[in-house]
């Protein structure tokens, strides 16, 4: 096992990292993978030197065996508010619908701040163990709940403040905000400091409904990210209306539109005017592989064809700026994951065959999540920068896609950090 020096300056050796994580770097020698053999100097908890690896210097410190290095994780989507309900609300069919359902008689019973406190928190502590260091949650906003939701996210964003940046997002359908109280709502979300979002479905009133949250949004000087076409029903053309509603209103804050599911069962004539609009509208978008593979095509005792996930490799062609995030977690939505980044990674290529070869692709868990969120010193690996590095054993991309690294190392601020798991018996009281 590896032994991280206690000292203020040491140097991690002979390290693999890939070249798209490295910022400011004049050009290095990278293997077919893309990955780069460096030095790293790291001086009170800032990366001060990336070097090529030289055997001929005397660079006291760790070598790393050609083991893999990234920046910590940045999880752009997910839904903190409704994580590890499973064992007490599970969704017995696997459906939409009954996701849907299931979760709002789970929140009608049981989400009082207390209990979202704690399953908050738990999710927060295995994403701080796995290596991440900024989350985006989306929290369910309708009525009274946002109240408490906000108040109990406000409190762990302060308690966890010198560990996890933490975003929120507040989650409606848009119809919500032609009412009174969705204005609330959006102040709300102001005051807060938050993102301004909801799910956009098909229906006669949608584009009154963009016009509406787009206004707000621009009142307030707020960032939107939407819930999109997560659906097979390839008449679904939410992202497409988004995509048209901020050209009309000129938005010029960032947009998100997450999921996206309906596009990859459209007509390539659909598909290729919805991504020229959205390249054109600026809009940015995350896939969820986990969750998607897990809930769409579903149908009993029917074998699934379709993979769930959106058009990845297409909009990347485009230009259209792509990343990837853990979105639900233990919940009816999917009912597995453990809040990690590498597992986000690791699935993603494996369903959308993102190999042979990698390309870029790591970047979309780290460097790419960390810009959309405005966080410019995350995600990447760059002199002056703190080194909050995950060091693999894995050496390669088919050595890290093969096991769950159980055994990676976490530095923050050049400081190893204790990465041990929460126990599932923490909760053991709430599921009841």
């Amino acid at each position: 096992m590896l032994i991280i020096p206690v000292s203020d300056r040491f140097w991690l050796k002979n390290a693999h990292i890939p070249h798209c994580l490295l910022e400011n770097i004049n050009l290095l020698p990278y293997t077919r993978e893309g990955l780069c053999l460096v030095d790293l100097e790291i001086v009170a908890g800032k990366i001060t030197q990336i070097c090529p690896t030289s055997s001929s210097l005397d660079r006291s410190g760790v070598d790393v065996n050609r083991g893999i290095i990234f920046p910590c994780f940045v999880d752009i989507h997910t839904h903190l508010d409704k994580g590890h309900i499973w064992q007490r609300s599970p969704n017995l069919t696997g459906t939409f619908d009954d996701a849907l359902n299931t979760v709002k008689k789970d929140a009608q019973l049981y989400w009082k701040a207390s209990d979202l406190y704690r399953r908050m928190e738990f999710g927060l502590k295995c994403s701080y163990a796995h290596g991440t260091m900024a989350i985006r949650t989306h929290l369910d906003s309708f009525g009274q709940q946002s109240q408490v939701s906000f108040e109990v996210f406000k409190q762990l964003q302060q308690e966890w403040h010198d560990k996890l940046i933490l975003q929120a997002v507040c989650l409606v359908s848009l119809d919500y905000f032609l009412t009174p109280d969705g204005e609330d709502l959006a102040n709300r979300v102001a005051e807060y400091g938050g993102i301004l979002g909801g799910v956009a479905y098909q229906n006669p009133d949608l584009d009154r409904q963009l016009d509406k949250i787009f206004t707000l949004a621009k009142e307030r000087d707020l960032d939107l990210d939407f819930h999109a076409d997560e659906t097979n029903d390839p008449n679904s053309i939410c992202l497409q209306k988004i995509a048209e509603a901020s050209l009309g209103n000129k938005f010029t804050r960032k947009i998100i539109c997450g999921h996206c599911c309906s596009l990859a069962v459209q007509s390539p004539e659909q598909v290729n005017q919805t991504i020229t609009l959205v390249k054109e509208a600026n809009i940015s978008i995350v896939s969820l592989p986990m969750c998607n593979l897990y809930l769409q095509d579903r149908n009993p005792n029917i074998t699934p064809y379709w993979r769930g996930i959106t058009k990845i490799h297409e909009f990347k062609k485009a230009g259209v700026t792509v990343a990837f995030a853990s979105d639900n977690c233990r919940d009816p939505f999917y009912g597995f994951g453990d809040h990690d980044g590498l597992e986000v990674l690791k699935e993603a290529v494996r369903i959308a065959h993102l190999d042979t070869p990698y390309d870029s692709w790591c970047a979309n868990v780290n460097q790419i999540p960390a810009d959309l969120m405005g966080l410019d010193k995350l995600g990447r690996i760059k002199i002056g920068l703190d080194a909050n590095l995950i060091i693999f054993k894995a050496r390669y991309f088919s050595e890290l896609f093969s096991r769950p690294q159980s055994d990676r190392l976490i530095l923050r601020q050049g400081k190893l950090i204790d990465s041990s798991l929460p126990d599932y018996r923490e909760l053991d009281d709430l599921m009841i």
